[in-house]
């Protein structure tokens, strides 16, 4: 591992500390308190979906005709990730992306869709993201992790685009959540096994070697440029922040539901 990608993982160590330690964590406790989280997270799953594949535009050859472009092993990881993000099976052996996976699962739990469905909606009419995320009802702070999404979609520079797919998007979703989910599931109380699926299975995606080939992808963006390690350690912490204020959201949204 090469001493900038150490030195970037340093700076983001208190950052991560932190947002694995926020508060929302441990107010997840009922069906009713997954719905409050689904209803708003479903925002970050969906964006995700637009950094990747912001990342497959500038890395790999999406133009005809075509001619191979970057580097083979990067091309490769893109594409990997794309083929399990956007074209995954479930448990009934379905083919479908992971956001559809989890607008399942948050139907089957009873959860709220109709937000992100009006999102979806009003795009395809034409409307501005700015437009539609203003109009819809849903927390300021996953509208502003939205935005910042977006933002560093729109500069167009690849470093920044890089480093928050790799540092900042990681879920966080910690493994207690299955174990709440299936704690509930041993007593019986809920048809839960499409929440549990998609828990699972993305844990089981994000693993294995996606993690050192995403380092040395940011090893192949950055290079030796000073300034671009600097900005894409900028934009990870900023990502971060925007994760604790989205958990923040959440942990407010769960408090209200509860009084």
């Amino acid at each position: 591992m090469s001493t900038n990608i150490e030195q970037l993982q340093a700076a983001l160590l208190p950052s991560r500390e932190r947002l694995l330690a926020h508060p929302m964590y441990a107010k997840i406790n009922s069906l009713e308190d997954f719905q409050r989280f689904m209803e708003q997270h479903i925002f970050a799953v969906w964006d995700f979906m637009s950094l990747l594949k912001s990342l497959q535009r500038e890395l790999t050859c999406v133009e005809v005709p075509w001619a191979p472009k970057g580097s083979p092993t990067t091309r490769r990881f893109i594409n990997e990730i794309v083929l399990g993000e956007e074209s995954d099976q479930d448990q009934d052996g379905n083919v479908l992306s992971h956001f559809e996976m989890y607008l399942d699962a948050m139907q089957q739990i009873g959860a709220d869709t109709m937000p992100i469905h009006q999102l979806t909606e009003w795009l395809s009419y034409g409307k501005s993201l700015d437009e539609a995320l203003y109009q819809l009802r849903i927390n300021e702070e996953t509208r502003e992790f939205v935005h910042f999404t977006f933002e560093v979609i729109n500069s167009g520079q690849l470093h920044k685009i890089a480093a928050l797919f790799t540092f900042g998007r990681e879920d966080l979703i910690p493994d207690m959540f299955i174990e709440i989910l299936r704690e509930m599931q041993r007593q019986g109380q809920h048809n839960i096994d499409k929440l549990l699926y998609y828990l699972e299975r993305h844990i089981e995606v994000d693993g294995g070697d996606h993690g050192p080939i995403s380092l040395k992808m940011m090893e192949e963006i950055c290079g030796s440029d000073a300034n671009k390690w600097k900005e894409a350690t900028e934009v990870s912490l900023l990502a971060l922040e925007k994760r604790y204020q989205l958990w923040s959201g959440i942990e407010a949204s769960i408090e209200s539901s509860a009084q």
